[in-house]
């Protein structure tokens, strides 16, 4: 297939070296993000408070001494991560038109992913919070009292849960070996080790998340929505709950040391 003026300019864009070392960059301060949900997670499991998601992982760092310049990194490494990607999106060529479609799609929703995150992390570096979990339960109460709203909340739970199976079943398949050239020896092997806990506790954590959602539009109950926190929270509340999300959180910890491992390794 011919690439036209546009694939050109995007392919020259994504393969310069400012925006790969930025997209790198982006890939260390998800890891840095994954790794505090971890450790805010330990905190929520021992008894403990504090929102389990990107705001309060964000508000973790914007309490630390020099936090704010950590802020901006993450702003922008997260942004050129998320450009990085939606450029790929324009990039995708392969015979099966259904095949193209799908990874047009998931590089756009991946990238679109980090920019809303790169905007969170712009609201902390002015100073200013926000909270995830809030925001979900207002959007899903929105929602829920317009018709056809419960509808489209029961979507989000079924999408939500969708990637929530795509994580568990890329860990398991170790299908994110396309993503990095992964070293020979035991450094290789400790990395994948990683990779295949991190990501199946992720995607545990995200068909909980998927499953609220379900039951808030079922429900009509907008608490029940309220993201990451309130999935992981959840877990807390099973039988053992305290074990389950501890080792989710030591599962987050590992994504994100996998996270960092991915900023070098990565295929860009």
């Amino acid at each position: 297939m011919a690439e036209n003026p546009a694939q050109d300019v995007a392919r020259d864009s994504r393969n310069s070296r400012p925006l790969r070392f930025l997209a790198r960059t982006g890939f260390a301060v998800s890891g840095l993000l994954h790794i505090l949900i971890g450790f805010i997670a330990f905190r929520v499991a021992s008894g403990g408070g504090g929102e389990a998601d990107q705001t309060g992982a964000l508000g973790q760092v914007a309490s630390t001494p020099g936090g704010v310049f950590v802020l901006w990194t993450i702003t922008i490494g997260l942004a050129a991560l998320g450009v990085w990607l939606i450029l790929g999106a324009f990039l995708v060529s392969t015979g099966d038109p259904k095949k193209r479609a799908s990874r047009i799609v998931a590089e756009l929703a991946k990238g679109i992913v980090y920019l809303v995150i790169a905007g969170t992390a712009f609201t902390f570096a002015r100073g200013s919070s926000t909270s995830a979990a809030s925001s979900s339960r207002k959007a899903s109460a929105g929602l829920l009292g317009t018709p056809g709203g419960p509808a489209i909340v029961l979507l989000i739970g079924l999408v939500v849960f969708g990637i929530g199976i795509y994580f568990v079943t890329k860990g398991i398949g170790k299908r994110f070996m396309r993503d990095i050239r992964v070293p020979t020896g035991p450094g290789g092997t400790g990395i994948i080790a990683l990779a295949v806990f991190g990501y199946i506790a992720k995607g545990v954590a995200l068909c909980v998340v998927g499953v609220l959602f379900a039951i808030a539009a079922f429900t009509f109950d907008p608490s029940k929505a309220a993201g990451l926190d309130s999935g992981l929270k959840t877990l807390a509340s099973l039988p053992f709950g305290a074990v389950i999300l501890g080792v989710v959180g030591a599962g987050f910890i590992a994504y994100g040391l996998y996270s960092f491992a991915r900023a070098r390794l990565a295929r860009l």
